[in-house]
């Protein structure tokens, strides 16, 4: 990212200012990575303390959000940054705000585990759904390091890895579903656990959002709501 830093502005005020929010964003990411690998080992190990705590840790996470927002907004307002420069700022404050609602899946997974009996918290019973969300944190991950280096091309190969996220989850409703009509009494235990895996859905569904601001970064198009092969031919094959 540093291109969008570098630029000719008229203070080198203006270049650290872009580059305080990039860092604020980049360190709020590796928090909620944290906060979705605490989630993760809570339901591995059985550790409730460990989800209690994580309540703890996402209040920080919305603390850096509202600090980026008013940072972001005083640029905005001071500056009147055009071009990249705009870019780079309106994807930050977007990014920060899919930051915060992943950490908040990653809280909610805590929740869910202490609401379940404890008889329930087996770590046996969470297999698949700590491979789901691992596989969500390595999205977030990948789309944090392609955030921070914006290529587009890491972008989209994370956006092909999230469709496959979509689809193990479908999977692992239809399994459930199975299980529970096989044996009813397990019925509230699979809710939960559907439940869980939705917040790992969704924290996948956010690493993506953060891929398509890195191809907004990268190009100017927004790519919202545009299908994922018009997003590849929009980028290009990958160099080299």
């Amino acid at each position: 990212m540093e291109r969008f830093l570098t630029g000719d502005h008229i203070s080198q005020e203006f270049n650290s200012e872009l580059g305080g929010l990039r860092r604020q964003l980049l360190a709020m990411g590796g928090m909620v990575e944290q906060q979705i690998s605490d989630a993760l080992k809570a339901l591995r190990d059985g550790d409730s303390a460990l989800a209690e705590k994580l309540d703890a840790s996402d209040q920080e996470i919305n603390r850096i959000e509202i600090a980026l927002d008013e940072a972001g907004s005083h640029i905005l307002a001071r500056r009147q940054p055009a071009a990249s420069d705009l870019r780079l700022i309106l994807a930050i404050l977007k990014a920060s705000t899919d930051l915060e609602r992943a950490g908040d899946e990653a809280s909610k997974i805590g929740r869910l585990f202490l609401l379940m009996p404890v008889q329930d918290r087996d770590p046996a019973n969470f297999h698949e759904l700590i491979r789901l969300g691992e596989a969500a944190r390595g999205l977030l991950h990948g789309a944090l390091d392609a955030f921070a280096r914006v290529d587009a091309n890491a972008a989209v190969s994370i956006l092909r890895e999230d469709y496959r996220i979509d689809r193990d989850y479908e999977s692992f409703i239809r399994q459930s579903i199975t299980y529970m009509m096989e044996d009813p009494r397990t019925i509230r235990r699979v809710f939960s656990c559907i439940s869980i895996g939705r917040s790992m859905e969704r924290i996948g569904d956010h690493a993506k959002n953060l891929c398509e601001y890195v191809v907004y970064l990268a190009s100017g198009k927004d790519v919202r709501h545009v299908r994922l092969d018009e997003i590849e031919e929009l980028v290009g094959p990958r160099a080299g």
